[in-house]
């Protein structure tokens, strides 16, 4: 078990399973067969014990009294939260003898599995799961909730997810933390860059909002919403202008540069400014700085990407480093993701050729659509690692589809979720401390193992064990489906495509608990592009239609109707999306209530004052926050934080405002790019 032992209690290691990039290394503190404590492990090498709130009152989430215990079928409406208890024997009964049916009438295609990263574990997410819905000819899902935009935008440049390591960032004498709220979603960048800092580096954060990251950084530079490539194009201007490029980098390892030499020269600094908000006299500051201070890092976020422009706005500001040879530099270059480095065996765990057929995919950003629309119908939901009536975008489009009496949902999870409540089926999911499991961290470079800390909770059941009962209950007998998560986590790691997992076995895990991978500098090396090099210039992106290079292109209006505010629905410091939205101790840690933050001129234009309630609404829908007036945000745009439970009586789904249009790059989401109206709530008949 890798045990630590004293004489007050036992000891374990495990590893944080959140969806963050951290994936901190933890030490369970356990007594009578209890996790009483978590801790961060200090021996851990990129984490070194620093964990944050959310890990850290994990134990409570754990013995939380509204922890499913059993299985339970719904007795009441859709919606309602009615349910009775029943048997592990009787749920997998109904669900198989309702997809036979459905396959036997229907197709297997009008079966949907929805799921995403709720818990980051490989084998729970990506291992059994879809083995079994290959083997059945399910509807697939296309996972792009989150960053895939913004990976694909970055793909373009670089190849895929590789950027600098991590733990070099401590020699940059510059960092840029641009579209990401470090300090409550990547701690750890937040620690190194101290250390940096008090080595002289600057840090210049950008965002829309004057959030915990921009109050610390020593200069925030507020930008409108969606026009961060047009930033990053002025910047190139003046350092293309100004000689500040390495010509030597440039000429071996780009291709495209003389063309972009020519391409930014219409993005002058009065027109960026004029796109952008940002003066002309801070970008010519934040262009010398950048070209004159070496090594330079950005830490490119999340943020930028959940826009209609989004991939292009990664994409673009990923091509900045290798203006100024960057990457050649110790702590220099960027990083939006670093997961390609420890890419798995991904036939390996998921065996695709179970699949018999081909099927139609549906975009999880599109659920609501495809609930509602899609024709064959979906006829049966299975959710599990997610809660899309809280975290899909035009959130009331997809509770509309959730309440058709002829869609069977089952959700498989650790609480009655929001999701939960219109499901047919609820199963007691385990946590991940109860599991086995392999991580993979896409920022720092290790491999960490999850062995069961602690027996499960009730009767609650791990992902890959109900999908070996649901294949053994449908009859299916590929051996493949009768793997044992041991068995699984090896093929995952035997990965003879990426040397830089060798080395790294199960057996080594075991021993060690983490295992760093054999990570080289980028450069020199050839990059996994089509050229082999930083395409400025992208062949690849004109052949599907896009611009070759990086362009900036406004958003399309919301809709047709006056919707004076850009609406940026952003997260907060205590959830991660909805995790811990139901946890009391969270939600005071959070300030009690959604808050609404918006810039003085525009609230005092509608006559609105901090701590009064607002209505917020466009015609997919509404919610109902508490104004903060201040200079946080800049005019025009007004932002959330959290993605927070359902209460009692409650409107304040912000979800409920995004569009479920899909981004231009990765079929990605495009939660920042609403458009909404607002009002003091007395002032609503």
């Amino acid at each position: 078990m890798n045990a630590i032992e004293n004489k007050a209690t036992e000891i374990v290691r495990g590893v944080c399973s959140l969806d963050c990039p951290d994936q901190c290394g933890l030490l369970l503190h356990k007594e009578a067969g209890r996790i009483v404590k978590v801790e961060g492990d200090p021996a851990h090498p990129m984490t070194q014990g620093a964990i944050c709130n959310k890990v850290r009152h994990m134990a409570e989430r754990l013995y939380d009294p509204a922890r499913l215990r059993y299985p339970m079928k719904r007795t009441g409406k859709k919606g309602d939260g009615a349910f009775e208890r029943i048997s592990w024997e009787e749920a997998i009964e109904t669900i198989v003898s309702k997809w036979k049916t459905l396959i036997a009438t229907e197709g297997a295609e009008s079966i949907l599995p929805y799921s995403f990263y709720g818990n980051m574990g490989r084998i729970g997410t990506e291992g059994m799961d879809r083995r079994f819905f290959h083997r059945m000819g399910a509807s697939r899902l296309e996972q792009t909730i989150c960053e895939a935009a913004g990976t694909e935008g970055y793909r373009y440049t670089m190849g895929g997810s590789y950027g600098t390591s991590p733990e070099d960032t401590v020699h940059a004498k510059l960092i840029v933390m641009w579209g990401i709220n470090a300090v409550s979603t990547n701690l750890h960048q937040i620690v190194l860059a101290e250390k940096a800092r008090k080595n002289g580096a600057r840090i210049v954060a950008i965002d829309v909002h004057r959030n915990r990251t921009a109050k610390w950084a020593d200069w925030f530079i507020p930008i409108r919403p969606g026009t961060d490539a047009a930033l990053a194009l002025g910047l190139m201007h003046i350092l293309f202008e100004e000689g500040m490029t390495d010509e030597t980098f440039l000429q071996t390892y780009t291709v495209g540069h003389e063309k972009l030499r020519q391409h930014v020269k219409s993005y002058d600094p009065e027109f960026v400014s004029s796109v952008t908000g940002v003066p002309v006299e801070d970008i010519y500051e934040l262009a010398r700085l950048y070209g004159r201070t070496t090594p330079s890092f950005i830490r490119i976020g999340n943020g930028i990407q959940h826009h209609d422009n989004g991939g292009m706005c990664v994409r673009t500001i990923a091509c900045l480093p290798a203006l100024t040879g960057q990457w050649m530099h110790r702590g220099g270059g960027a990083i939006k993701g670093n997961g390609s480095y420890l890419e798995f065996n991904k036939a390996a765990l998921q065996r695709p050729q179970l699949r018999k057929q081909p099927a139609r995919s549906v975009n999880m950003n599109l659920l609501g659509n495809a609930l509602l629309k899609l024709d064959p119908p979906i006829r049966s939901l299975y959710v599990y690692n997610s809660n899309p009536a809280v975290v899909a975008p035009n959130a009331g489009k997809v509770r509309q589809g959730l309440m058709r009496e002829d869609l069977f949902t089952v959700v498989h999870d650790l609480f009655l979720t929001e999701t939960a409540r219109y499901a047919d089926l609820v199963l007691p999911a385990t946590s991940s401390f109860e599991n086995h499991d392999i991580y993979r961290s896409y920022w720092h470079h290790y491999v960490q193992i999850q062995q069961p800390a602690i027996e499960p909770y009730g009767e609650s059941k791990s992902n890959p064990d109900v999908f070996r009962l649901l294949a053994q209950g449908m009859g299916f007998e590929e051996e493949a489906l009768r793997d044992s998560d041991e068995d699984m986590i090896r093929q995952a790691l035997n990965n003879p495509a990426n040397p830089n997992l060798e080395g790294i076995t199960y057996e080594r895990l075991l021993e060690e608990q983490y295992a760093r991978a054999n990570v080289q500098p980028l450069f020199p090396g050839k990059l996994p592009t089509p050229s082999g090099k930083i395409e400025l210039y992208s062949r690849a992106m004109e052949l599907k239609g896009l611009p070759p290079l990086p362009t900036y292109m406004p958003l399309p209006a919301d809709e047709a109707e006056d919707l004076p505010f850009q609406f940026i629905p952003a997260p907060n410091h205590n959830f991660l999306n909805s995790t811990f939205s139901h946890n009391a101790k969270h939600v005071r840690l959070e300030g009690g209530e959604p808050k609404l933050y918006m810039h003085t001129e525009d609230a005092a234009s509608l006559g609105i004052r901090s701590g009064e309630r607002v209505r917020v609404w466009n015609s997919r829908g509404s919610c109902e926050l508490t104004a903060t007036v201040g200079d946080d945000v800049v005019r025009g745009t007004v932002v959330s934080q959290g993605l927070w439970a359902d209460a009692e009586g409650s409107s304040r789904l912000v979800n409920a405002l995004t569009p479920d249009r899909l981004a231009d790059m990765g079929g990605g989401a495009v939660f920042f790019s609403g458009r909404v109206k607002v009002e003091k709530l007395e002032s609503v008949s």
